[in-house]
């Protein structure tokens, strides 16, 4: 593949990355440049709330937005490109997340910077290090390129000084964006400016009169009736929300940032407000939001999303890019529940992947996570077991089931069964292992068959006795087929036999191809399986 046959395959086609990337195109049809004609990177943004301890609907973003970088890195031949995840750790905290520990003390710091509070978890220097701290952990794990930028760094450090003086400066303009927005009790009351209490710490919803811009100095009432004349540069204030976004993307450049839906609002005066600074509103995609279990909207206050550990414990950190992957502009739920099928998904487009025509690779999910890392897809890579049939084996293992059973009955279906020659599969056997042990053992139970299912349970036995040693996977199911399509044994239909097989035999009603399952767990052992469901017949 060139270069150039990539740029044109990329320029028209319909995968998602791409649609996103030609926006950036149109924005510079010549590159990025400076003023003097010098090539800039283009700046993509993510943003984080260090207020809860990071979920996967916190870092989707990261991922989501690398994907729509390194489709325009591919779709320009290799412009230069960089990433932001910026942590919004200057906000006052206004409520006590439910899954922290500590809560005591996170209450005496209400109202305080999410840096300047204590770590509840005792091991950083702030609440917001210890948060930061955890999503970098996961964005290290996952080999991101990025830079790392705290809002207090940048507000303590006067890193954003000359960008306050401008909203000082074009004050009045930005009230007239904000207070239509408001209701009138909080138009009396709102600032575009949060100066910060020189007596007890908190970030104030308080009015603020502008004194001067250039130094930043600004008077306001503080909480004991005091009135307060004092700059706001060096973190003594911080930008309410949505001013604080477009300051942020004027001050840093930024071009592309994705966001929720339910901050559609703020990406319309925010953008409003950053064309009165001076600047341009970037580019970006607004993504459906993720839902728990019960169709809930995941919040890092309730805590009832998935974690980052919960889903590299039940799958795989490629499933995980898979499923971040699939329509963003889609709800989509977010639970343990979900993990399974994209495990499998994932291996599945993979697998179809060097085989495909261009335009078709560039649709398929893997060719855009493969790039996230650098990496390209080799001949014909897959793994042979499918993680659905991993849990179907661990389930008939039972809850103590352990790796070295697993690969002892691998060794029946795949050349070299061990760990080592087999590395993506390992994962995928320590994935089902929990899954299996946390879920499925606990909710297993098989059924007596029927007269009729009892037999065609013997007729399968003895087919399986009469098998040889070289027999096939695909001999086993051609097998069940028949003993299924025989009308001697009463099934309406396929399905129905199939589902007695898994019931009785698996204890869940649904399972893999049963040839499949066969020759992975082995014929004598199957045997055992339909003895002791014909002992309860």
């Amino acid at each position: 593949m060139t270069e150039n046959a990539l740029i044109e395959a990329a320029r028209v086609s319909k995968a998602w990355p791409f649609q996103e990337a030609q926006k950036l195109l149109k924005r510079y049809p010549q590159g990025k440049t400076a003023v003097d004609g010098t090539p800039l990177p283009v700046l993509f943004e993510t943003g984080y709330g260090p207020s809860g301890l990071p979920h996967i609907g916190t870092f989707q973003e990261v991922l989501r937005t690398t994907l729509v970088r390194r489709a325009y890195e591919a779709l320009t031949g290799g412009a230069p490109t960089r990433l932001v995840a910026f942590s919004d750790d200057m906000d006052g905290l206004r409520k006590v997340p439910d899954n922290l520990p500590n809560g005591d003390l996170l209450r005496a710091n209400l109202g305080k910077p999410l840096s300047r509070i204590p770590d509840p978890f005792g091991t950083h220097e702030s609440f917001a290090h210890h948060n930061n701290a955890m999503l970098r952990d996961f964005l290290d794990r996952f080999g991101f390129d990025y830079e790392f930028v705290s809002a207090s760094d940048r507000y303590n450090s006067g890193g954003f000084d000359a960008a306050m003086s401008n909203v000082l400066a074009r004050y009045e303009g930005i009230m007239g964006v904000m207070l239509p927005t408001l209701r009138e009790e909080r138009r009396k009351t709102y600032s575009p400016v949060l100066p910060v209490s020189p007596t007890s710490g908190v970030v104030l919803q308080v009015p603020v009169e502008v004194l001067d811009a250039a130094t930043g100095m600004i008077r306001f009432t503080d909480e004991d009736g005091t009135v307060i004349e004092q700059t706001a540069f060096g973190g003594q204030a911080k930008l309410q929300w949505k001013v604080d976004w477009a300051m942020r993307w004027y001050a840093l450049g930024v071009d592309y940032e994705m966001c929720g839906k339910d901050l559609t609002d703020s990406v319309t005066q925010s953008g409003k407000i950053v064309q009165i600074l001076g600047g341009k509103r970037p580019e970006g995609l607004i993504y459906e939001l993720f839902l728990d279990e019960n169709g809930e909207k995941i919040s890092k206050s309730k805590g009832n999303g998935l974690t980052i550990d919960q889903w590299l414990t039940y799958g795989t950190e490629d499933s995980l890019g898979f499923y971040l992957f699939r329509e963003p502009k889609s709800a989509k739920q977010l639970h343990v529940g979900v993990i399974s099928k994209p495990v499998d998904e994932y291996w599945q487009f993979r697998g179809n992947l060097a085989g495909q025509a261009l335009d078709k690779q560039l649709g398929n999910p893997v060719w855009h996570l493969l790039r996230t890392n650098g990496d390209e897809p080799g001949a014909g890579d897959t793994v042979p077991v499918t993680f659905a049939l991993l849990l179907n084996l661990v389930g008939v293992l039972g809850a103590d089931a352990t790796a070295e059973q697993v690969w002892s009955y691998l060794g029946n279906y795949v050349a070299d069964a061990n760990p080592e020659a087999h590395p993506a599969l390992a994962d995928m056997v320590r994935a089902a292992l929990a899954t299996n042990r946390d879920f499925i053992a606990p909710t297993l139970k098989r059924r007596a068959p029927s007269a009729n299912e009892a037999e065609a349970l013997k007729a399968l036995d003895t087919q399986l006795a009469a098998a040889g040693a070289d027999v096939t996977a695909e001999d086993l199911q051609n097998a069940v087929y028949e003993i299924g399509k025989n009308e001697a044994y009463g099934f309406e239909n396929l399905r129905d036999w199939f589902k007695a097989l898994y019931e009785t035999l698996l204890g869940s009603p649904q399972g893999p191809r049963m040839g499949s399952f066969i020759a992975l767990y082995g014929v004598p052992e199957t045997r055992k399986l339909i003895a002791e469901a014909l002992s309860a017949a």
